[in-house]
């Protein structure tokens, strides 16, 4: 019983943070946020850095009215300060369960000033975090989610909590890969003997893998995974490079992720497998705490 319970659990993303700049973005990125909010029942926080002004909260209302017509809940802050500690601080104050921050797809690293403030404010944050890559004012259906199935004591979590955003969004496709690495076959290729040994290795791999996931979605609530078409791919490859190179390949809407554990020595994300992903986004990617 205590198990299934463990299987049940998922992020529910009850209110929604967005820092806003007034920027050529600003409409199109409030539009994916109050959208969110809308789809998921939540509440939405804006949050300005910055002193506040009437024009400056009639802009961000004109832009909200047609969702504020169909009942979004939200509130506007303005704070001024140094960005990472003000939408930190929001987050912790406001009790922001996912937070989405404008992201570079092909970012150099610490070369743009939005880019590093969105690594920054994801190393950090205790929410979970949606980096968008291309926000726009008409909605791009999300068809197609790729999350993270690597064995781990959050996978369970993880593929639950996809499956719920799928729900939400209308997704109707959803993979679940499995980055095995390749020291776990740890065979030298040299004749047909060792190739033979190595590809039942790997075979045996692949069952292992797609087993475990598979026992992880019969746990999923049904309610979830109504509609939805979902498979299991096991992929050989280095972590972090791999998955972020199969989303970008298939073509995915949504790479959802886990964050590592935080240690005292490194931050949440940096050299870790993520990095890679951070480096070079393939698509929105959706980082759970």
């Amino acid at each position: 019983m205590l198990l299934n319970q463990l299987f049940l659990k998922h992020h529910v993303f009850s209110t929604i943070g967005i820092g806003v700049a007034f920027s050529p973005n600003l409409k199109a990125n409030i539009y994916e946020a109050a959208r969110l909010a809308i789809f998921f029942g939540s509440k939405l926080v804006l949050i300005h850095v910055g002193e506040g002004s009437v024009i400056k909260q009639e802009t961000i209302q004109s832009h909200l009215k047609p969702f504020i017509d169909r009942d979004l809940e939200y509130e506007i802050i303005f704070e001024p300060g140094y960005p990472v500690d003000v939408i930190l601080a929001s987050v912790n104050l406001k009790n922001i369960d996912l937070l989405l921050l404008g992201a570079l797809q092909r970012e150099k690293f610490l070369q743009f000033y939005i880019g590093s403030i969105a690594r920054k404010i994801t190393r950090k944050a205790s929410c979970a975090v949606l980096l968008h890559i291309n926000p726009s004012i008409q909605r791009i259906p999300c068809r197609h989610i790729v999350v993270n199935g690597m064995n781990s004591d959050k996978s369970s979590n993880t593929i639950t909590t996809a499956f719920y955003v799928a729900n939400k969004l209308g997704t109707g496709r959803l993979t679940i890969v499995e980055e095995i690495s390749p020291d776990e076959v740890a065979i030298k290729v040299r004749d047909d003997k060792s190739l033979r040994r190595s590809t039942l290795v790997r075979e045996r791999l692949r069952r292992r893998e797609s087993n475990r996931v598979k026992k992880i979605v019969e746990e999923v609530p049904q309610k979830f995974k109504k509609g939805i078409v979902s498979s299991s791919q096991p992929i050989f490859g280095r972590r972090g490079y791999s998955i972020g190179h199969y989303a970008e390949v298939v073509r995915a809407d949504l790479l959802v992720l886990h964050a590592p554990a935080k240690s005292r020595l490194k931050d949440r994300l940096i050299t870790h497998d993520n990095e890679h992903i951070l480096k070079d986004l393939p698509t929105d990617v959706l980082i759970l705490p």
